[in-house]
């Protein structure tokens, strides 16, 4: 009976463990690099982007974030930018969150007078659930 118990008392930790990192949902943007202006897309990523995740980590606004440099020279895009949220209650709330940090963000950040549509392009983008 123990063992059964104990088997059972598992088995139920096992589903709430996996029903937890299920409710992770994540957004995928793939970005292209136009002329090869990869300084100037990276200047921007890291200063504006990677900024405003950091925030919204601070916050409570999202789960995590990660800014990914593709090796594949063969690909249409070179960098992958994920953002994820710990449920869809902050997932919900993420236009308003981002909102917020991007009016105490202040003025974008550039590496020049490039803009960002000079240099860099998103070729599209995808929401995910976690399993």
């Amino acid at each position: 009976m123990k063992t059964l118990f104990l088997s059972i008392t598992l088995s139920l930790f096992t589903i709430s463990l996996w029903s937890q990192d299920n409710q992770k949902i994540s957004t995928l943007e793939f970005v292209q690099v136009l002329e090869d202006n990869t300084e100037e897309t990276l200047f921007y990523y890291h200063n504006n982007w990677e900024q405003l995740r950091k925030s919204a980590i601070k916050n409570g606004y999202i789960d995590s974030y990660e800014l990914m440099l593709v090796f594949d020279t063969e690909s249409d895009y070179q960098i992958i930018l994920k953002t994820t949220y710990k449920n869809q209650t902050q997932y919900d709330k993420r236009e308003t969150h981002f909102q917020k940090l991007i009016e105490n963000h202040g003025a974008l950040k550039l590496l020049n007078d490039k803009k960002p549509k000079e240099f860099r392009k998103t070729l599209f983008g995808s929401e995910v659930k976690h399993l």
